[in-house]
């Protein structure tokens, strides 16, 4: 019998498979962060109960087994009577083939018949009854009676633990266990087991009462228990939490006490401690509220004290401590919902330093969670500016000094950089305080012996989606060879980083680095190369005006001018003339080959060369055809084709040149076939069957010969007598029909062979392939076409393309066809489009959208057919017809002839929006989808629902634009295809008709209403979506003439304006800069924003760009300065002790939290705790609640708090947490006059500070620790720390 498998699922914690053992009974282990670790432990074994499997457990998976081998068994009978009918029809089938197979259908009968019949006996057998299938049962009636069963087994166990004395089981008749080791047992398997039944029955979790749940699972959470007990009552406690008045419920027990300590123990403890953390995730993702729904982030209460979120905090701060990384992940989850608890326990501190310090693996989440928070005001003010979020820069901006293992730090401190300067709250908030941050960043380029500053000027590469070339030795070498790119919505936010960088004296920190040195660096020429790509972008994007006063470069002119100091001369000289040669070879360097729809310039020195190149290839040809008799034999000889069928001896040159030059003369064309037989021995190489071209291997340079036999077809296809050759005379043709129909098992005439000429092998490995060329080269001819039509290769085609086994002869096929002419090319590529399988379909697309795409005018036919992939069953084929008509649709002749096919993609649902979007921008296009209805049904989506997530599209091109991999990723990916989204009104305003729809349905006016109103909105999340989603619809209908006056009837600009200068919200800001961007697109629009003191940027001809800045950048940039709120000492305070001992040693408790005197208070500690007087101190749960309340108020490490709770005598269990919630309200102090705090000072060093100080919790303890000076003390301290002047050096 074979044994259980344990059951797998879905951790919640962090997604990973785990072993449940309540589900199988066997011992769980998973891999977490580090290390393998025992999740509950358990007894081994397949069942729950007793590890043993009932037949009735194998019964399904026999019944399993059996139907695959019954289906395996039908395939094979189906083969062989397959096999056996074309033996009927085949005269050239084998007999003893016929044998065989006749053995192998008997055979195959056989089997199935044996497997029919033991699935009906398995079917059969009646189930026998199993002892402990009940928590397998489906039925919610009988899953609860057995969770009470369960929960009653727990509460008597306990009471069995407290009196350790054996009472009968209210579940069981067997005695009760008696011994500490067999209750623990006993309680573990009854927690696995409700554990199970609230796993498989989710309404039993709603039934049964979570306070009685929570009762009997705080019993196992004694330090009498296992950790394998205490991790199973954790795990069962977060199975049994569904609601937030669950989580109410579970805050009514004394929990907190347990957590604290379960996560202060030592990673023997993994088991314990990883439950722990599970169900305070749980608590976080059930118990969370918000505020109000509409609220934004940090403005939700998460259900946890204090005390545990400090002792979670601790064990993010440990570095070995295996689950780290989850406790750091998920104290950012609760950074972004409740940032005062946060704030209050010191969370926000300890985020900040590990995205300074790492991991470096969480410092992306940790930037991106921080830029959220810096967006809205009501979170951004937990942050001290200059300060706190800063420190993300200190991996740069601390650099000098550092060694070269400093530079992997460097380099990811660069790439969370990048990320945080792309972003709108980035930008502006490190752009505040005159930008010293950026200005910070940029010094580091000034420091001469920082070695490692070549990742800074490629953070800016990076920042300024400048794509670096491959490095070579000389700065001419260096130069970028990608081509220039058309202006797009990312370049209007990298306008705005050109002007903030030079402003915070970008280029003049780069000058500084030439002056290192007169003979120059590697370093100092990328220092050259990136002024010189700053200095471009700033030409093609910024306004004349301020590009110009970037283009003047003072610093570098004044040094070039310096007569009085020869080397600040030849550094100036030197780089204006780096800079001019730049500017004057980047058009050389950008191959205009690579421009879209650009013709090449007609004075540009590569249309020069290859004008030459034809000349020369026109008077070689010339001669060629002019070739006398005698050196016309000569060169027929030359070629070795006549003496030998070696064809490695042959001159390929000679050959070449006679192919393309005399032979083209029909009169040489009929010497070389009939006189000298040239051309029937140079076409018996190309023969399938004669083993010689179809041998040789597949390599580059073998190419050529597939080459020189597509020339050598066009050449014969040029004479009568080269047609009349192939047609009458030569087996050429005939072959390949015979090689097709080799692997036509249908076809009569064909012969079955082990090798094929067109085997994959064949094909793969030699030069097989090139007959696929070659008959592509006759398809481009119409004589060629007849000759294929008369030896019957298209019907060859047409059987192949049915068989699903040589799909690269399919692709082949239509790879290399030539579809210019109306014919049997064309249905083959059509029946290609209709193939039965997917992946034919989908190569066939993509071809026919290359042809589209080569093609220089509309053809109607490539257009019909892509648009019968629009309604293929298959949606990616469909996607990808829709890509390729969206490209094709950018000329505006072949949108018309589309528009009037009229094709239907409603069926397409989101795929065809885009589509649909570019037929509106015409009125043809536009009245055609009026007509339809879908205008009216479409505008009523947009302005109730998909304006919204435009938003969403738009944000999540931009990060995609702003985030595009690398070169090298680049290279290894594919190039990518990002396109910014249209918006269905700019669409609109394209058409005047569509102006005039628009103005009937009176959406721009309330538009209008909404931005006015709450156009300054900083707290509602949904009036902030729905503002940024109205600001872009109001800047895609600006962006056309027609819809720029809906904006000038309205007087919106301003309103706009304003919000871009004065929004609290820097994202609202942001969709502001790009929304203005595009009312720039037309010439009215940019002089209106032109009275506003907003400068557009204007192509060469005058014409607007879409790009704008303000003259005034401070204005734009400047974000308000704020107080950061201070939090009092959380968690009230105590009353004072009531005797010296208790005294010293909370003193000593208070004073390790200062790592100066940690030690000596550690001493301290040691040697009360040897005390007999202090036994009582250290086994008191007054004393003990005090040393819990410490650590839950303040900073302590995790191995201190681990010190401290060792300290105490104490066994925490149900009886003690009780006593603990009484001494909370007991020792809890009254509230005192807050005038008696503030004058209260001491020399005490403890991490309480100055009583009455208010202080904030994220900050370091260690910073309270001011000596300061004696003064009277009109009033008792609550609680008196004064050490009694016992610490050394504190005199």
């Amino acid at each position: 019998m074979p044994t259980a498998q344990p059951t797998l699922g879905v951790d919640r914690l962090s997604g990973t498979t785990v072993r449940h053992p309540s589900d199988a009974g066997s011992n769980g282990s998973r891999s977490f962060a580090s290390g393998t670790t025992l999740m509950d432990g358990h007894s081994s074994g397949g069942n729950i109960s007793n590890g043993i499997r009932s037949e009735d457990d194998d019964k399904p998976e026999q019944l399993e087994v059996l139907a695959k081998r019954l289906e395996v068994q039908k395939q094979i009978k189906e083969g062989a009577e397959s096999m056996l009918q074309l033996a009927l029809t085949d005269p050239n089938f084998k007999e003893h083939l016929r044998d065989k197979v006749q053995s192998e259908l008997e055979r195959a009968q056989n089997e199935i018949e044996t497997i029919t019949a033991q699935i009906r006996l398995i079917s059969a057998r009646p189930a026998r009854p199993r002892q402990h299938s009940v928590e397998e049962r489906d039925d919610f009636h009988t899953a609860l009676n057995h969770a009470i069963t369960c929960i009653r087994t727990l509460a008597s166990l306990g009471r069995a633990s407290g009196s350790q004395s054996p009472s009968p089981s209210t579940s069981t008749t067997k005695p009760s266990p008696s011994t500490e080791l067999e209750i623990d047992a006993a309680r573990v398997d009854a927690m696995n087991r409700l554990v199970g039944i609230l796993q498989r029955n989710l309404r039993v979790r709603y039934a049964v009462n979570i306070s009685e749940v929570v009762h009997v699972a705080l019993l196992g959470l004694s330090d009498r228990c296992s950790k394998q007990c205490r991790a199973c009552a954790y795990r069962l406690i977060r199975h049994a939490l569904v609601d937030s008045d669950s989580i109410a419920r579970l805050q009514e027990q004394p929990l907190d006490w347990y957590l604290v300590k379960s996560l202060a123990r030592d990673n023997k403890h993994a088991v314990e401690k990883e439950q722990a953390v599970k169900l305070i995730r749980a608590i976080v993702e059930i118990g969370t509220m918000r505020r109000s729904p509409s609220t934004r982030a940090g403005s939700g209460s998460v259900p946890l004290s204090d005390g545990v979120m400090r002792a979670f905090i601790a064990i993010a701060e440990q570095p070995e401590d295996p689950l780290r990384l989850a406790c750091l992940e998920t104290l950012a989850e609760i950074l972004l919902i409740d940032i005062d608890l946060m704030s209050r326990t010191g969370g926000i501190r300890l985020l900040l330093h590990v995205l300074a310090e790492g991991p470096l693996e969480v410092a992306p989440i940790l930037a991106s969670v921080f830029l959220h928070v810096v967006d809205i005001p009501r979170t951004r003010k937990y942050l001290h500016p200059g300060t706190d979020f800063e420190i993300a820069l200190s991996g740069v901006t601390d650099a000098y000094g550092k060694g070269p293992e400093h530079d992997e730090r460097m380099r990811a401190c660069a790439k969370i950089i990048v990320m945080l300067l792309r972003t709108w709250s980035g930008l502006m908030y490190f752009s505040m305080g005159n930008m010293l941050a950026i200005r910070t960043i940029i010094d580091t380029l000034r420091i001469p012996s920082l070695d490692s500053r070549e990742i800074i000027i490629d953070m800016f590469f990076d920042l300024l989606n400048i794509k670096p070339p491959e490095w070579h030795q000389t700065f001419i070498d260096g130069r970028r060879l990608t081509k220039p790119e058309s202006l797009k919505l990312t370049d209007q936010y990298i306008s705005l980083l050109i002007l903030v960088f030079t402003k915070a004296g970008l280029l003049d920190a780069l000058t500084s680095m030439f002056e290192e040195s007169t003979t120059g660096s590697s370093l100092s020429r990328k220092a050259t190369l990136l002024m010189a790509e700053v200095l471009q972008l700033a030409n093609r994007l910024l306004p004349l005006s301020q590009a110009a006063k970037i283009q003047s470069i003072p610093r570098v002119f004044d040094l070039a001018s310096d007569y009085g100091r020869g080397e600040h001369r030849i550094i100036g000289s030197l780089a204006l003339s780096a800079l001019d040669s730049f500017n004057r070879n980047s058009a050389r360097l950008h191959p205009t080959a690579n421009l879209k729809n650009n013709r090449p310039r007609a004075n540009s020195g590569e249309d020069a060369v290859r004008r030459g190149q034809r000349q020369v290839e026109q008077v070689k040809l010339k001669m060629g055809m002019q070739m006398d008799d005698r050196t016309f034999q000569a060169a027929l000889l030359e070629t070795q084709v006549m003496l030998t069928k070696d064809h490695t001896k042959w001159s390929f040159e000679t050959l070449e040149d006679l192919v393309e030059g005399p032979l083209r003369n029909p009169k040489r064309m009929e010497e070389a076939i009939k006189v000298s037989r040239f051309i029937r021995k140079l076409m018996s190489f190309f023969h399938p069957f004669s083993h010689r071209f179809s041998d040789i291997p597949r390599t580059k340079g073998n190419h050529r010969w597939v080459r020189l036999g597509c020339t050598l077809l066009n050449t014969l296809l040029e004479s009568p007598d080269g047609r009349r050759f192939l047609e009458s005379e030569d087996e050429f043709l005939k072959q390949i029909v015979k090689c097709f129909a080799q692997l036509d098992p249908f076809n009569s005439n064909g012969t079955l062979e082990s090798d094929p000429i067109f085997s994959k092998a064949r094909v793969q490995d030699t030069l097989t392939y090139g007959y696929l060329e070659m008959l592509g080269t006759l398809s481009a001819h119409e004589k060629g076409v007849e000759l294929m039509e008369k030896f019957k290769i298209f019907t060859a085609f047409y059987h192949l393309s049915d068989t699903r086994s040589r799909d690269d002869l399919i692709k082949g096929i239509i790879q290399h066809l030539d579809y210019s002419i109306d014919g049997h090319s064309r249905i083959v590529l059509s029946k290609a489009l209709t193939s039965s399988y997917v992946h034919i379909r989908m190569f066939a697309t993509t071809h026919l959208g290359g042809l589209l795409g080569e093609s220089a005018k509309a053809n109607a036919w490539t257009l019909r057919l892509l648009l019968t992939q629009l309604y293929d069953p298959a949606m990616e084929v469909c996607e990808l017809a829709v890509q390729y008509l969206q490209e094709t649709c950018e000329s505006m002749e072949i949108l018309r002839l589309v528009v009037e096919m009229q094709p239907t993609l409603d069926h397409l649902g989101e795929i065809g929006h885009p589509l649909l979007m570019k037929f509106m921008s015409t009125p043809v296009g536009f009245r055609y989808l009026f007509d339809a209805g879908y205008i009216d049904r479409e505008i009523d989506m947009w302005f109730h629902e998909r304006n919204s997530y435009y938003v969403v599209q738009i944000e999540v091109y931009l990060a995609k634009a702003f985030n595009a991999p690398t070169v090298e990723e680049s290279a290894a990916t594919g190039p990518s295809d990002i396109s910014v989204p249209r918006h269905f009104y700019g669409e609109m305003t394209k058409t005047e008709l569509g102006c005039q729809v628009l103005h009937e349905k009176g959406h721009f006016a309330e538009f209008a209403d909404f931005i006015r109103q709450h156009g300054l909105e900083s707290e509602d999340t949904e009036l902030i979506i729905k503002l940024k989603s109205i600001l872009w619809a109001v800047g895609n209908i600006g962006a056309t003439e027609g819809g720029l006056p809906f904006l000038e009837e309205e007087e919106i600009i301003p309103s706009i304006l304003e919000i871009a200068e004065k929004s609290p919200v820097l994202t609202v800001r942001g969709t502001c800069f790009f929304v203005l961007g595009l009312l720039s697109a037309t010439p009215q629009g940019a002089e209106i924003l032109d009275d506003y003191q907003w400068e557009s940027t204007l192509s060469p001809t005058g014409f607007p760009t879409g790009l704008c800045v303000p003259i005034d950048l401070e204005k734009f940039i400047f974000v308000p300065s704020w107080d950061t709120p201070t939090t009092s000492l959380p968690g009230g305070q105590l009353i004072p002790p009531t005797s010296q001992n208790e005294n010293e040693v909370m003193t000593a408790i208070h004073n390790l939290a200062n790592t100066v005197i940690a030690n000596q208070a550690s001493r301290t500690l040691a040697r009360l705790k040897t005390k007999l007087e202090c036994k009582e101190v250290f086994s008191s749960p007054a004393m003990f609640y005090r040393a819990l309340h410490t650590i839950s108020t303040h900073r302590y490490r995790l191995p201190v708090r681990r010190y401290i709770l060792d300290l105490f005598d104490v066994e925490l269990d149900y009886d003690l947490a009780k006593q603990l919630s009484r001494h909370a309200e007991s020792l809890q102090a009254p509230p005192t006059d807050d005038r008696s705090t503030t004058t209260c000072s001491s020399r005490v060093v403890s991490v309480l500070g100055i009583p009455g100080r208010t202080r904030r919790g994220s900050d370091s303890d260690e910073e309270d620790l001011e000596e300061v000076a004696e003064v009277p003390v009109p009033v008792e301290p609550v609680m008196n720390l004064r050490p009694l002047s016992r610490i050394v050096g504190f005199e």
